[in-house]
This record gives C-alpha cells, sequence and structure tokens, in this order.
C-alpha cells in the first residue's frame, strides 16, 4: 500500500493479513519442516526472486496474472500463483483491525497510559516487541502464518510493517524491529522461503543480520530510494510505485535492473472502478 510518513511504509487492511546479497540461488522447496526457532539462519537453501522480472502486486485480492509476470505477491490467505515465483504478504508487525481481539492484550504496545497505540493511517494496534521473551511470543503467531505460507507453496515472505517503531512514539526502536525480524527469518529459512524487507531503507545497511533476501520497496521512485535498495539487495528488488510520477522516475533510474509495477493505491483487483496496473509510463 501507499507510503505512510518518512517511513515510506506499506501495510493494507487486507482481509486475513528492508548491503550485497551473500546468499545462493538454493533449492526450490518451500513445504519442508524446520524447527520454530533455528539458531542460526539457513538462507542458502531458498529460491530467490529473479532480477528485472516482471512484476504484480496483487495483495488486495488474486487475480490471472498479466502476461509477461514471472513474480507476485499476495496476502498470507490466498494461493500462490502457479508456477510464478510467489511471495507471501504477511502483516508481522502490526494487527489487522479485524483480529486485535485475537491477540493478548499484553503483547499489544501501550502508552505510559495504558492506551494502545495505533497506526492511525490504518487502525492498526503495534505489537509489542520491546523485550526478547515478547518478541518470542509475537514470533510464535506470526511463525504459523510463515508456515501456511510454506504449505500453500510460497516461495518467499514479506513480513510487512517493518517500520513501526518509527510511529511508536519512541516506544520501540529500530534494534526491536531488528531482532524481531531476525527471528521471523530464522523460521522462514528453515522452511526453505526467502524473506523480502519491506520499505525501512534506514535499515538496509543491517540486511545481512537480519537474515533478509530482498526487498520489496513502496514508492522508491516517488522518494528516491530505489537506489538505496538495489546497493543493499544487489538488484533484486520488486518496487511497488502508486503515481505516474513515482513509476516515470524509478523506471528513468533502475528501469533495466529492478523489477516495477505501478497499481493503484488500494491494490484493487481487475474489473474494480479504481483499478490500474502499468509498467512503463
Amino acid at each position: 500500500m501507499p507510503a505512510k510518513g518518512v517511513s515510506h511504509v506499506g501495510g493494507p487492511a487486507t482481509t486475513a493479513g528492508a548491503v550485497m546479497l551473500a546468499v545462493a540461488v538454493g533449492l526450490t522447496g518451500c513445504g519442508s519442516g524446520g524447527s520454530p526457532h533455528p539458531s542460526r539462519s539457513t538462507s542458502a537453501q531458498v529460491r530467490l526472486p529473479p532480477r528485472h522480472a516482471g512484476f504484480d502486486y496483487q495483495i488486495g485480492g488474486a487475480y490471472p496474472p498479466p502476461k509477461g509476470v514471472r513474480i507476485v505477491s499476495r496476502d498470507r490467505s490466498s494461493s500462490p500463483a502457479p508456477g510464478l515465483y510467489s511471495i507471501c504478504y504477511v502483516n508481522a508487525f502490526q494487527a489487522q483491525p479485524e483480529e486485535r481481539a485475537a491477540w493478548p492484550a499484553d503483547l499489544l504496545l501501550r502508552d505510559a497510559d495504558g492506551e494502545v497505540v495505533i497506526d492511525e493511517d490504518w487502525n492498526e494496534p503495534l505489537l509489542d516487541i520491546r523485550t526478547p521473551a515478547k518478541r518470542e511470543r509475537v514470533a510464535e503467531r506470526v511463525d504459523r502464518w510463515i508456515d501456511e505460507c510454506a504449505t500453500k507453496g510460497f516461495d518467499a515472505v514479506e513480513p510487512d510493517n517493518y517500520d513501526s517503531y518509527s510511529r511508536s512514539h519512541d516506544l520501540l526502536t529500530a534494534d526491536d524491529a531488528t531482532a524481531f525480524i531476525t527471528l521471523l527469518a530464522r523460521h522462514a529459512h528453515a522452511r526453505h522461503l526467502a524473506v523480502g524487507q519491506k520499505n525501512t531503507p534506514e535499515l538496509a545497511g543491517v540486511r545481512k543480520k537480519a537474515g533478509l533476501d530482498f526487498a520489496v520497496a513502496e514508492e522508491c521512485g516517488e522518494y528516491d530510494e530505489c537506489g538505496t535498495y538495489a546497493k543493499a539487495f544487489d538488484d533484486r528488488v520488486v518496487v511497488v510505485e502508486y503515481s505516474d510520477k513515482g513509476l516515470r522516475k524509478a523506471v528513468a533510474g533502475f528501469g533495466d535492473r529492478l523489477s516495477i509495477v505501478r497499481r493503484d493505491r488500494t491494490v484493487s483487483t481487475p474489473g474494480s472502478a479504481g483499478y490500474v496496473r502499468k509498467v512503463r509510463p
């Protein structure tokens, strides 16, 4: 979804639901088992997305991929696109509004007055990942969704709202976010899923430490951030723009290197009133 504030984060409220690469293209299987929290990442056993390949962002609803598409991102409630590189969207750092009640009250981030901290753009409570114990508990829940992605046959996972710490009123830190996504990456790698860094260019320098394999960058053309992702991830970047201006800038600077698509801000399906999909200005 469209960038929010300075950090340019995505993260729509879907129904069920970022340095150089040091990993090699390895096994292609996605459904094998693994321990809940393996002691080390096994990123050499994941299949990475192809560079500069046709891309479609379908997290608002699945539909037959247009001709030329080789990479598709869909919500965890959907199935992967047959025969294509499929990325599974998971809202990992915030709670979907309709799922708020399912989270233990102490795992929702609260301010000094005990009020739940909300991402106002999407009415999503932030999850409390301030301590190792709470990170483990939140990860246990998100890991189950990652397991579902693997079982369905997805190739990768896209944990959204990595930069929620920037909307936490200083209750969360970048170190908290990195520690948490590292837990998720270890689990995903154990299930032979690659892990995409969602936005958050300010943390691209710790990509290797966190175990992140590629980037999903929203509006990097609009905000002149595509170069940061391209350098950090050796051009293994999928880009979503939400304006014609952003698409023009992304294609002009990186059209021969990255996977770029223009979508509408609600990431709707064909036939919807606001549906937009372009790959050229």
